[in-house]
């Protein structure tokens, strides 16, 4: 009797001292979040929904760079497509390219000898997010989720890609991998490098942002677009403003639907006001829990008329936000808790109305390849997933 009182009395100080530490360590960082505001630019925008295609095209523009690469993934693993990756980063430094490669701490893979490999080559390596002290449990949660590659500051890529095996329909489980990326030429090119020097520099305290040759003359494309950088409480605020102004639909695509109270209050009153809400998520999940994480939201609103679809021809990880055919939302943020407090994010508005065509074209498909959810799929009685559900409300903010 007395160990088990002593085990909950360590239990409960743990809990208390991870509890302190995630308080300070938010309120530290949100004083000092890094704040940037890119204008309405016009570029050239292609879009990618397949990883073969995607890569296929992003590792030729890689060998045909002349001057730089700077690239920022979450994950990139340790298997045969990142190895191929690496591969062509090591021939680039070999024949003079610069190479800058940012990675988060938590998503990366690659082994200490391959990152001693690259280094050997001539590649700058840094990993982005360290968790440090005093706040070694907040600084862990804060992860940049941003993929960004700029090759010769006029070309770029952002989206929801990382490098791994599964991104090319590589895993049994998640195959075929179901995502959204750009490709980026023109004006805008400028925000995507601006915003990598500015995470290299949070990295490494190396300040690259006078560097011209990093900014070249750039012409104006035809699609007017705007990457929005969000870090803390940021998303929050965006996503409220955006879906505030919806006058007539409402169309959310994301691997994990676990909104704020905020938000999720927006799309409750959209209902209300009679806007039409259309959300697609995954029926296979990637991640323990945040499926039935979902489940108290999407209940609440199928009750007042939303539609909501799982995805069932593999898996989906797109994220994405259509707004009355007016603008689209596309980039690296979820639909959740972690992305709208936690995560690093960049997301892209774009206001071109055939480019948002081309959007729902693409959402149209994926509806096609999914299975509307009833009210009563998610109030069948199942204790197990009762169990799971509780567990992950718990948690949600780390999901």
């Amino acid at each position: 009797m007395e160990i088990a009182f002593w085990i909950l009395v360590i239990l409960i100080g743990i809990t208390l001292l991870l509890a302190l530490d995630f308080t300070i360590g938010r309120r530290l960082h949100l004083a000092k979040v890094n704040k940037t505001y890119f204008p309405v630019r016009k570029s050239q925008l292609g879009i990618f929904t397949h990883g073969p295609e995607l890569f296929e095209d992003y590792f030729a523009e890689l060998r045909k760079a002349k001057e730089h690469i700077h690239i920022l993934f979450y994950i990139v693993k340790n298997d045969e497509i990142s190895h191929k990756f690496l591969a062509i980063l090591k021939e680039k430094a070999k024949e003079g390219v610069e190479v800058r490669l940012l990675v988060d701490w938590v998503g990366c893979s690659i082994s200490r000898k391959n990152i001693k490999k690259l280094k050997a080559h001539g590649i700058e390596f840094s990993y982005s997010q360290v968790p440090k002290f005093p706040f070694l449990f907040y600084n862990s949660q804060i992860r940049n989720h941003r993929k960004i590659t700029v090759i010769d500051g006029k070309i770029g890529y952002a989206g929801g890609y990382n490098v791994g095996n599964e991104y090319v329909d590589q895993d049994k489980k998640l195959n075929p991998w179901r995502d959204y990326h750009l490709k980026l030429t023109g004006e805008g090119i400028q925000d995507l490098q601006k915003k990598f020097l500015l995470d290299w520099e949070r990295a490494t305290k190396v300040n690259l942002l006078h560097n011209q040759q990093y900014f070249p003359s750039l012409q104006q494309g035809e699609t007017r677009h705007q990457f929005v950088p969000s870090e803390g409480k940021q998303l929050e605020a965006i996503l409220d403003e955006l879906l505030s102004v919806a006058e007539r639909s409402i169309f959310i695509g994301t691997p994990y639907f676990i909104p704020s109270e905020k938000v999720f209050n927006r799309l409750l009153s959209a209902l209300d006001r009679g806007i039409s809400i259309t959300i697609l998520v995954p029926f296979k999940a990637d991640h323990i829990l945040v499926k039935e994480a979902s489940y108290t939201y999407l209940r609440k609103l199928i009750k007042k008329g939303a539609s909501v679809y799982q995805y069932k021809k593999g898996f989906y990880h797109a994220k994405v936000l259509v707004i009355d055919d007016k603008f689209c939302d596309l980039g690296t943020a979820n639909f959740d808790k972690r992305s709208m407090f936690l995560n690093f994010e960049l997301n892209c508005l774009i206001f071109n109305r055939e480019f948002i065509e081309r959007v729902q074209t693409i959402l149209h498909q994926d509806l096609q390849d999914s299975r509307p959810v009833a009210l009563r799929d998610l109030n069948r009685f199942n204790p197990f997933r009762s169990l799971k559900e509780r567990a992950a409300q718990t948690v949600s903010y780390f999901l």
